[in-house]
């Protein structure tokens, strides 16, 4: 990749948008524009609406699946070959270290490969109903897909609902978060150089209200996954339910992590900090909410807090521990909700504000703030930067009923020695995944995705692909 790409990729041709205007993407480790991009309205999602369903009408479908599987090799393949370049763009539009970034561009080809491996082995099913008939079931790929992705991981996200969506032969439009729109642009160069054919992969950066509204109502579209927040989650599945498409949702997270006192706490403090201060806690499976025994809270504390002191912040480029917030709008968020916190009578043991020696772009430190309970809105609310909080409780069925009654329903982590314990929590804590002496365990393999307020759907894994197949059934009288 020889330059900086910053036009619509629409029919394997890079395109202005048809009005003609753009948008900036900043780098807010220092808060300077990195270039204008052209920004998609709906004019410019209908062209590639259009093209993607003429590609569903061409060879690609069509294909031997193991050759759409090659196909998704060489993407990956060259993935690898850019890696560096393509970590480069993603810290310098998001603000991580770029050791985060290469290790997010590794697990991109990680879940491509396991797609592409996945391609030819689609299959359906021949079904008992009597001597007399032969009935059998075929899988089929639903056709043009919507893609609306966030920008805490751009590619990383992108990756996990595109390359199902392909190797199950749909053709794909991807919008990527206007904050974030420059590693996908690249992504897009890659595809056409490993060969897919013209409209199966476009991308047309630009904003919600414009070109992610226009592609969830789109009549061609008849898949849409969108990972985000709740309120424009369900604004994308009421304008995706006019049109009867399939949907598929990751939304917000407010994860708990419950320490028991016979825990491994050097383990639990671990990984609660990296949990909860990973990628400047903008991730949706944050440990966000540390729930930790009373019989074992200043123990916990003292390693959480001495743990969280060592890590360093910077600027991307400078790969430090941690970066800043990705945008000017999430730094003002976590600054409101830090802010409204000492209004409510909650402790900051930790942090709070911006790093004493940062004196440009969106830096906030990592924070860990204690309270009684989850009445107070930075408890039960998902903040989304380096914000902690703990609870101390007494009660197992009392930190049960209070993850329960909070919206979501993401992610939630136990910490014991006593598996039959944590065995029985798994069916009383309502969270689509369940982690038992680990944070972030999983893989392209693994299926994710959340319960109540967090999600719809599941993601990765066999059920990933299943969001963009429709079945068949044939049945043949003998």
């Amino acid at each position: 990749m020889k330059n900086l790409r910053t036009q619509l990729f629409i029919d394997n041709q890079w395109v202005d948008s048809v009005a003609g205007d753009c948008f900036e993407t900043v780098d807010p480790s220092n808060e300077t524009v990195i270039a204008k991009v052209s920004r998609a309205r709906s004019e410019d999602v209908d062209l590639a609406a259009k093209a993607a369903s003429r590609a569903m009408q061409g060879p690609w479908p069509r294909l031997p699946p193991v050759e759409r599987g090659t196909i998704l090799f060489k993407l990956a393949d060259l993935i690898d070959g850019n890696s560096r370049n393509l970590a480069k763009l993603e810290t310098i539009d998001v603000g991580k270290p770029l050791s985060d970034s290469l290790g997010d561009i590794a697990g991109v080809s990680d879940t491509i490969r396991y797609n592409a491996g996945a391609a030819d082995k689609l299959e359906g099913a021949t079904i008992p109903i009597g001597p007399d008939h032969f009935d059998f079931s075929v899988m089929e790929p639903i056709g043009v897909t919507g893609h609306i992705m966030p920008w805490n991981y751009p590619l990383g996200m992108a990756a996990r609902s595109v390359a199902p969506a392909l190797a199950a032969g749909c053709s794909v439009i991807l919008k990527p978060a206007e904050q974030s729109p420059l590693s996908t642009l690249a992504f897009a160069e890659l595809c056409e150089e490993a060969g897919f054919p013209s409209g199966v992969v476009n991308v047309v950066p630009g904003f919600g209200n414009e070109a992610g509204a226009a592609l969830t109502s789109h009549p061609l579209v008849r898949g849409i996954s969108f990972t985000g927040s709740v309120a424009t989650g369900r604004a994308v599945y009421q304008s995706a339910a006019v049109g009867l498409k399939k949907v598929v949702l990751e939304l917000g997270g407010k994860n708990p992590m419950i320490v028991f006192p016979d825990a491994d706490l050097d383990q639990a403090a671990s990984d609660a900090v990296v949990g909860a201060y990973a990628n400047s806690g903008q991730v949706c499976s944050a440990s966000s909410l540390l729930f930790v025994h009373e019989d074992i809270r200043e123990d916990f504390l003292v390693r959480f807090t001495d743990m969280s002191k060592k890590l360093t912040i910077g600027g991307g480029m400078d790969d430090r521990d941690l970066g800043p917030l990705a945008s000017s709008e999430q730094y003002d968020r976590v600054r409101s909700f830090l802010d409204g916190a000492s209004d409510q009578g909650v402790r900051v043991l930790f942090g709070g504000d911006r790093p004493s020696h940062m004196d440009r772009g969106y830096f906030i430190e990592p924070t860990l703030i204690e309270c009684s309970d989850l009445g107070q809105p930075i408890a039960r609310q998902e903040v989304f930067g380096p914000v902690a909080v703990v609870i101390a409780f007494a009660e197992q069925e009392t930190v049960v009923e209070m993850i329960n009654d909070l919206d979501y329903g993401l992610v939630a982590g136990i910490y014991t020695r006593d598996i039959s314990r944590a065995l029985r929590l798994v069916s009383e804590i309502d969270a689509g995944t369940i982690w038992i002496n680990g944070w972030y365990i999983g893989g392209a393999q693994v299926p994710t995705g959340g319960n109540k307020a967090s999600g719809i759907g599941r993601e990765r894994g066999l059920p990933g692909i299943a969001n963009y197949l429709e079945l068949k059934n044939v049945g043949i009288r003998i």
